[in-house]
């Protein structure tokens, strides 16, 4: 008998002690690295600026994404998107534009703020944006880019409104036909949208409605009212997302963060860290245990090339969230995901180039 007990004291301690090595191990593998964390600059602005300003008018390759009613609707690309049309895609092209916008908005004396505004002027006309209305009109492509490039023609009229300038007024004067038909297409969809939409590529229901929010908090109480209330119908009740699971193969945004980032505009803080906790819980105490950068194997490949949009996208959802709670670990954790990818964005494959700056320059003013 004493020597059973015996057996059981040293099996219990070799137990011990290899769960003890096990959790050694696992405090070695965790990165305690400090990364710095992105500035806006003149040094940054000029490798950002020229993704964008190279594209907006670069009208091929192309991907429309339209339906075709009858043959007439066979038409150039600049033909039937005059304002927006380069930069591979519509909504690639309205970030473009919005890239550019923030670029010499944030820094008045950028070098080649002149050369933007001439290019930028040329397509946010009054009469391009009435073609463009006119396109989204259409019976047959009432839904085109919903809601994602409906959300970032709305992150332009945001600019274009806080910004003071006699140009942004021109502009914002010229664009406001569009941004009027998108306010009505939002709140006309989302009530009937009964289940939001979580995957991590442009259709996210949450992406789309938390870029809507920011405008709307400022310029259309009527659109805010209803995405804070779809928001809280969609989203209140969620917990223990499995942010382990991501990302997907294709993924430029996160499932889960792209919720969080959300329902932090929506909800009193006490009541969202609540929330969040539930969410997601232990993410707050340990951020990178669930989290590792995405890695891309092929640049050249757009779907691929998708994943360092998903850094930069997680990057501008940590900043807000780590900036609201205080949170150090989720800050850095921001700036490992944006240096990743920002090293390598000028890797001359267009798959990425045509859109990524305006996902990094999101990134370094939500980091700000």
């Amino acid at each position: 008998m004493k020597k059973i007990f015996l057996s059981v004291i040293i099996i219990s301690l070799l137990v011990t002690c290899k769960q003890n090595n096990l959790k050694q191990d696992e405090i070695k593998n965790i990165d305690e690295t400090i990364y710095l964390k992105p500035q806006l600059n003149k040094k940054t602005a000029l490798y950002l600026y020229h993704f964008a300003f190279d594209c907006i008018d670069q009208e091929y390759p192309n991907k429309l994404g339209q339906v075709l009613g009858d043959a007439t609707y066979l038409k150039e690309p600049s033909e039937l998107h005059p304002a927006f049309y380069g930069c591979f895609d519509w909504h690639s092209s309205v970030h473009g534009h919005w890239t550019l916008l923030n670029i010499i908005k944030e820094i008045p004396n950028f070098e080649h703020r002149d050369a933007i505004l001439e290019k930028i002027q040329t397509t946010i006309t009054k009469e391009n944006i009435l073609k463009e209305v006119q396109y989204f009109d259409d019976v047959h492509n009432k839904t085109f880019e919903r809601t994602y490039g409906w959300a970032w023609l709305l992150k332009v009229a945001e600019t274009l409104q806080d910004w003071d300038t006699k140009e942004a007024k021109e502009m914002y004067k010229n664009i406001q036909p569009l941004v009027k038909l998108i306010e009505e297409k939002y709140i006309e969809f989302l009530p009937k949208l009964k289940y939001p939409i979580r995957v991590g590529e442009h259709p996210n229901t949450a992406f789309g409605m938390s870029f809507a929010l920011d405008y709307a908090k400022k310029y259309a109480p009527k659109l805010e009212k209803v995405i804070i209330e779809k928001a809280k119908e969609y989203y209140t009740n969620d917990k223990g997302c499995p942010i382990t699971w991501e990302p997907g193969g294709f993924d430029f945004l996160s499932p889960c963060l792209q919720e969080a980032s959300l329902m932090l505009k929506v909800l009193p803080k006490e009541e969202y860290i609540v929330w969040l906790d539930a969410f997601l819980p232990n993410f707050r105490n340990n951020p990178s245990q669930y989290l590792e950068v995405a890695e891309v194997t092929d640049r050249s490949d757009g779907k691929l090339a998708h994943l360092d949009g998903l850094n930069f996208s997680r990057a501008w959802c940590l900043y807000e969230i780590g900036t609201a709670l205080n949170n150090n670990k989720m800050q850095n954790l921001a700036n490992k995901h944006f240096e990743y990818s920002y090293k390598k964005m000028d890797s001359g494959e267009y798959a990425g180039a045509h859109w990524l700056a305006s996902f990094a320059l999101y990134a370094i003013l939500k980091s700000n």
